[in-house]
């Protein structure tokens, strides 16, 4: 299993969940890893090899930390995973302007950061430029979700960022590669933290899937997985769903 053999990956959001299970699939698969997240991830760097950094996606500052350290210590960027996010759970009639502004920060300001920094250490490999840059977007970026319209408008406007950035570097010529991978309802840490305060949730996520079950972790990696390697070398500017269905189906059907 060496699919990312010789690459250098940063998978952002890593210390739990997809994120977490991307660090580790990648790990798997020969890839040296730089995990980063604003809370502490080092148990989970620990565990697979590899290097955790603290960092915030919605600071430029934190960016430019991360990519001296990645040119100095490892001297090439091959895979970026911008999956770090954040909700509000405010619906229009509430939305609070602070916290509309928090989450455009990191959900779209963030991954405009990392894809601008990425580009420019992909351009700069010593074997020449290349690279790929996978955008984290649930299933929300489709649909509508009432409950938190920050939320469902950044997801959004990460595909009109992701098209818009993929259709700029291939008119440039550049071999870096952008697509957007769009996992609907995944049973992770926080999701099952959220079913024991609130256990009929579980049900409500269920039924949403035509499958009848949440999506593993794992399951999101490995299309994660294929983005990064070079299985997907002429995908760009797409969006990968990896929602058992959810979004392809009429909720009468």
């Amino acid at each position: 299993m060496s699919r990312l053999s010789g690459k250098v990956a940063i998978v952002t959001g890593a210390a739990s969940g997809i994120g977490e299970a991307i660090v580790r699939r990648f790990a798997d698969e020969g890839a040296r890893v730089v995990a980063t997240d604003i809370v502490d991830g080092a148990a989970v760097a620990a565990e697979t090899g590899a290097e955790f950094v603290q960092h915030d996606v919605a600071n430029g500052g934190d960016w430019k930390r991360v990519m001296d350290r990645i040119a100095e210590h490892y001297g090439r960027l091959d895979v970026l995973v911008n999956n770090a996010g954040i909700v509000s759970g405010q619906s229009i009639d509430v939305t609070q302007l602070e916290s509309w502004n928090r989450v455009f920060a990191v959900n779209v300001t963030g991954v405009m950061l990392g894809t601008r920094f990425a580009i420019e250490q992909m351009r700069a490999n010593p074997d020449g430029e290349g690279g790929s840059i996978i955008n984290l977007a649930p299933a929300t970026s489709f649909l509508g979700f009432g409950d938190d319209a920050a939320y469902t408008a950044s997801k959004h406007a990460l595909v009109g960022l992701t098209r818009s950035s993929a259709a700029h570097a291939a008119q440039e010529g550049w071999n870096i590669r952008i697509n957007s991978l769009h996992p609907g309802p995944t049973d992770t840490a926080l999701f099952r933290r959220q079913v024991e305060a609130q256990p009929q949730v579980l049900d409500a996520f269920r039924a949403m899937s035509p499958r009848g079950r949440l999506a593993k972790p794992d399951e999101v990696a490995g299309l994660a997985l294929h983005l990064a390697s070079d299985d997907s070398a002429f995908s760009t500017g797409a969006q990968f769903v990896v929602d058992g269905g959810l979004s392809s189906t009429h909720p009468s059907m």
